[in-house]
């Protein structure tokens, strides 16, 4: 893993920069309502009466964007495919807009699509499906109607649950998620908003949309660890392997990557780069495809059904199942010194406080979230949240020795506050030696919700009064290195990815009374705040071991047409490596460069690149490196 670079937002496979228009046929399906479904379908050669296994595409985001480049690694190169591939506009949006009804079930959709792609002259009867986020979701619905010529699928950071903690986490509405979904014409915000609560609505609604018995075909699941659905993937791949059709239950895999929900297989994610993951994604779909469509000999069969990223030391594992027997907790106490010790507080009556204010909110700042104008996956919070007086954090000290993290890290804080009810919010960051902190997960609990969600748990906050609060994080895999410490942010807010609690007690999510909480996390021995950490081991250092030099770096103009410039602090001199890559971690350009002691500027010619947006990476003493983006404009 390389750091840092700024975050980017990308369309899920396609590239940043139109290179070409591909030319598809372009059909209408009839569904069985009599209405049709627009279709674009790229044949590779079908002269002498040849036929093909389908890869079925099923979007809501406009399938003619996918006329720029294809997915899967296939680009512009139609001709070489092995397959066929159909990419369909859902009914209701873009070219299947006409064909629109109210809830449209799009499972029979899907049913309708499989078979009357079986049924082309071009089809060898075999169709598979694949796609990201929504086009992941509606695959669950068309396998749960078991098409007969479904053979397999592949969801990318998708789960077909819907459920309350989904839209809930805490009891706290996940604001940007909403708008963004609506923003794509999902239109949910009404019914998300009508039911605040755990009530009679959410459990049916999560009893129909968690169907692991109606899966019949083998499904590849690929999940990343800065994505906003890792629980629900992990959880139905579990589900699947126990309760899908007996013939399947031994042939789900699963793949988990160092990915946002919008960088699936790609090196940048958010203000880290991680070049062990780029590509993983697509070459493990397409060993799926050519084993079950094309009956390859792959050893697709044998290999290990997970495989994992290790975060931090930046390699790839596997496991039979979905457990990790290598780890156990380790509990580490909150100490008012804002240290995270092994031993518990001995004093008693220390606490740490305060001030929330909903009108000025603890900022999100990547992280798993979804809006579009909003950064994704590891972003350093040090100075946009870190740096404020509305949190309190507690650190580890350095680290002597790899700690090796994987599982769910379990929040317990014993809080107060002077209002009838507020929000603990956590954040999870891996804090480099030069202070930087890379937010790993978040979490969040209102304390209205601290019995239970149902709508007779729910209960004010009497002031200064201790109550327990509860915040399990999602799943995630992280080697914290030697030298880093592991850190939690306590906030009371972490807007826009969670709803401002305004502090009254009052009706959730209208306009009301904003209040200022002074709110307490205890660390004392009467109410000893701590974490468990899932890890292999621990070594607790009370010394802390010298911190390795950074590379302080800045860049100078961006965007840039004919040369950039390149300031360089360091306290030693030695000689770096410059490398420009493009947004997929292709190396472009490849130098090296004199540092001197102090202060340094060279400029680099970039002439030789198109428009676009680039990756310049820096590498000093020790392998340590930094990438900072670059634009290009002409």
């Amino acid at each position: 893993m390389m750091k840092k670079g700024i975050a980017f937002i990308v369309a899920v496979a396609l590239p940043i920069f139109i290179l070409a228009q591909l030319s598809p046929a372009i059909d209408s399906i009839p569904v069985r309502d009599g209405k049709k479904l627009a279709a674009d379908i790229y044949l590779p050669d079908t002269s002498g009466g040849m036929t093909y296994p389908t890869i079925l595409i099923q979007t809501p985001y406009n399938r003619t964007a996918y006329r720029h480049w294809l997915p899967l690694g296939i680009g512009l190169n139609v001709a070489g495919m092995h397959f066929a591939l159909v990419i369909v506009d859902w009914r209701c949006f873009y070219g299947s807009h006409a064909a629109c009804v109210i809830n449209p079930d799009r499972g029979k959709d899907g049913y309708d699509v499989v078979e009357w792609i079986a049924s082309r002259s071009w089809s060898d009867g075999q169709v598979a499906t694949w796609g990201a986020s929504a086009l992941g979701k509606i695959q669950f619905e068309t396998a749960k109607k078991r098409p007969p010529h479904l053979v397999c699928c592949v969801p990318l950071v998708a789960a077909p649950q819907f459920e309350y903690l989904e839209y809930y986490p805490g009891g706290v509405l996940r604001t940007e998620y909403i708008q963004q979904l609506d923003s794509l014409g999902f239109g949910l915000l009404a019914l998300i908003l009508a039911h605040p609560c755990r009530d009679i609505s959410w459990q049916y609604i999560e009893n129909a949309n968690m169907y692991p018995d109606s899966i019949s075909v083998p499904m590849l699941l690929i999940g990343g660890w800065y994505d906003h659905n890792t629980d629900l993937i992990l959880e139905i791949f579990h589900k699947l392997t126990q309760e899908s059709a007996m013939a399947v239950r031994q042939k789900h895999k699963l793949l988990m990557g160092p990915w946002c929900h919008e960088g699936v297989g790609r090196l940048q994610q958010g203000e880290l780069s991680y070049p062990q993951g780029v590509g993983v994604s697509d070459s493990l779909a397409m060993d799926f495809f050519e084993y079950y469509l094309l009956g390859a000999h792959n050893g697709w069969p044998a290999r290990p059904p997970v495989r994992y990223f290790q975060m931090g030391e930046n390699n790839w594992h596997t496991l039979d199942t979905l457990m990790f027997d290598d780890v156990s907790n380790v509990r580490l106490f909150l100490k008012s010194n804002g240290m995270l010790e092994v031993a518990a507080p001995s004093s008693q009556g220390d606490c740490n406080s305060f001030d929330y204010d909903p009108r000025d909110p603890s900022p999100t700042h990547g992280g798993a979230t979804l809006r579009s104008d909003l950064l994704q996956g590891p972003c350093d919070q040090a100075a946009a949240v870190e740096s404020r007086n509305d949190i309190i954090t507690f650190s580890t000290p350095a680290l002597v020795a790899n700690t090796v993290l994987k599982g769910k890290v379990k929040v317990h804080l014993f809080v107060s506050s002077d209002r009838p009810d507020t929000d603990f919010g956590i954040r999870l960051t891996d804090v480099y030696p030069d202070n930087s902190s890379y937010l790993l997960v978040d979490g969040i609990s209102r304390m209205r919700f601290r019995n239970g969600f149902a709508p007779s748990d729910t209960a004010v906050m009497t002031p200064d009064v201790v109550y327990p609060a509860d915040i399990e994080l999602p799943l995630t895999c992280n080697t914290f290195l030697p030298g880093h410490k592991i850190r939690i942010d306590v906030t009371s807010s972490n807007f826009p990815r969670f709803d401002r609690n305004l502090n009254n007690g009052l009706r959730m999510y209208v306009p009301g009374d904003t209040l200022i909480a002074n709110n307490k996390v205890y660390t004392n021995s009467d109410n000893a705040s701590y974490i468990d950490l899932p890890v292999i081991s621990y070594t607790e250092n009370t010394t802390g071991i010298a911190s390795v030099e950074p590379l302080k770096v800045s860049l100078y103009p961006s965007p840039a047409s004919g040369n950039i410039n390149c300031f360089v602090s360091s306290e030693h001199a030695f000689v770096m490596k410059v490398t420009v890559l493009d947004m997929n971690g292709k190396e472009l350009m490849k130098t090296t460069q004199a540092v001197e002691k102090g202060n340094n500027h060279f400029r680099l010619n970039i002439a030789a690149l198109q428009s676009g947006v680039y990756m310049l990476k820096l590498t000093g003493e020790k392998d340590i490196s930094c990438i900072r983006k670059f634009t290009v404009l002409k």
